[in-house]
């Protein structure tokens, strides 16, 4: 996901539209209006979230299919995010045109979010055109404000690919069921794909990521704050089960514990990567990788939320009994997944990944097959111990050092 490369290189002051591009006169924070934008998404992952707890307890769906289709869905909500966060760690979001792509990026958002639950039974056409909508009226703007200047060829880059990615999209939409879903998902691999190799031309290349300018303070706070979206989606998700059900002594627990574990996630996300993103950005060979290399591991960790919000969802419901196995995948799944993405997080900013992740993953995946005849409380309290742990390990190990600085790899 790159916003910038080669082809908006030296000459441009003398350019027509260099005004939409950010310059030093321009802070590299969020705008208001981005943080607008991201409360779409609030509501987007809610629906995400029930639209999964749906694929466990609704009578004799099939899991594997249901969940693969949540999973597709929610690749698109955050392609959407995060190519509009590209779009305005490059480009001025101060401008009125920038503040027209946001907000019509947001309402496109909202059309997909309120079609989720259903977009794979009579939704499909909405959520496909509120997504198109936004995929391809996003580069059409950029490419008609930056005609004259030679960032205008990047955005027309992502506007070819997103048409072509468009097609199938809106053909899943006039079909059904397993049609529906195989378009889809060649569309989805059309967009990361085209994202992940530069969105390449016939006779003009490619740009790789390593070429593409950002705003590296700018992408961070947003990474930072999509994730406190995704650990609120959470919180939201487990008082508005507890608040619908009887109030016993069992759910109390259960709340409890799920409160504990959001809190944990998030002092493992934020000690220490997660607050020093930016200087390991400016700091990097290769400043473009490793910010597009940290989109795909925040798409990790928020899936790993997101499951963990519909696990503990589950628990907080049903404290007692039998653990169903398939509930395992999201249980204990949901905060392995976010180990997995953090790790892989450490890396990208330290050049190393502690034992304690390696090891608490390892409990984690350990701990499934013991824990089907436990009833869902004993398996949540158990993945928070380890959850615990692992933030424990992070205490101990900085006590009494300075804070670590970051030394990024060459990805």
């Amino acid at each position: 996901m790159s916003a910038s490369g080669d082809d908006g290189g030296r000459g441009m002051a003398a350019q027509p539209g260099k005004q939409f591009l950010r310059g030093e006169e321009t802070s590299p924070r969020a705008t208001f209006l981005e943080l607008f934008f991201d409360v779409a998404f609030v509501f987007a992952l809610t629906r995400v979230s029930n639209r999964l707890v749906n694929d466990f307890t609704v009578e004799r769906r099939l899991f594997l299919p249901e969940a693969g289709q949540t999973l597709l869905l929610l690749l698109a909500l955050w392609f959407v995010w995060s190519l509009t966060t590209w779009t305005t760690s490059r480009y001025n979001p101060d401008l009125p045109a920038l503040q027209l792509v946001v907000a019509g990026s947001m309402f496109g958002s909202m059309v997909m979010a309120v079609s989720l639950p259903e977009a794979f039974d009579t939704r499909g056409l909405s959520f496909a055109v509120g997504y198109v909508a936004v995929q391809v009226g996003r580069p059409l703007v950029l490419t008609v404000v930056m005609r004259g200047h030679r960032e205008r060829h990047v955005a027309g880059r992502i506007l070819a690919w997103s048409v072509v990615a468009g097609v199938p999209w809106i053909a899943g939409a006039t079909l059904h069921d397993d049609a529906r879903g195989a378009l889809w998902t060649v569309a989805v691999i059309i967009d990361y794909g085209a994202g992940r190799l530069g969105w390449p031309l016939p006779g003009r290349g490619r740009l790789p990521a390593s070429s593409w300018t950002v705003t590296g303070e700018h992408l961070a706070e947003r990474y930072q704050q999509f994730i406190i979206i995704a650990l609120g989606e959470m919180i939201l998700i487990s008082g508005f089960t507890l608040s619908g059900s009887e109030f016993t002594s069992a759910r109390w627990v259960a709340f409890a514990i799920t409160f504990a574990t959001t809190a944990l996630l998030w002092r493992i996300y934020f000690y220490r990567a997660g607050t020093v993103l930016a200087d390991a950005v400016a700091g990097s060979a290769r400043p473009g990788r490793l910010a597009e290399s940290a989109t795909y591991t925040h798409l990790v960790m928020v899936a790993g939320i997101v499951a963990s919000a519909v696990g503990y969802e589950l628990v907080i419901a049903h404290p007692g009994g039998h653990t169903d196995p398939a509930w395992l995948t999201v249980i204990i799944g949901g905060p392995a997944l976010f180990v997995v993405g953090r790790a892989r997080f450490e890396y990208e900013v330290f050049g190393r990944v502690s034992r304690s992740r390696l090891l608490g993953l390892v409990v984690l995946v350990a701990m499934v097959p013991l824990m089907t005849r436990l009833p869902p409380l004993a398996v949540a309290a158990a993945t928070s111990t380890v959850v615990a742990g692992i933030a424990l390990a992070d205490a101990l190990r900085a006590r009494g050092r300075p804070p670590e600085q970051p030394s990024p790899p060459p990805l």
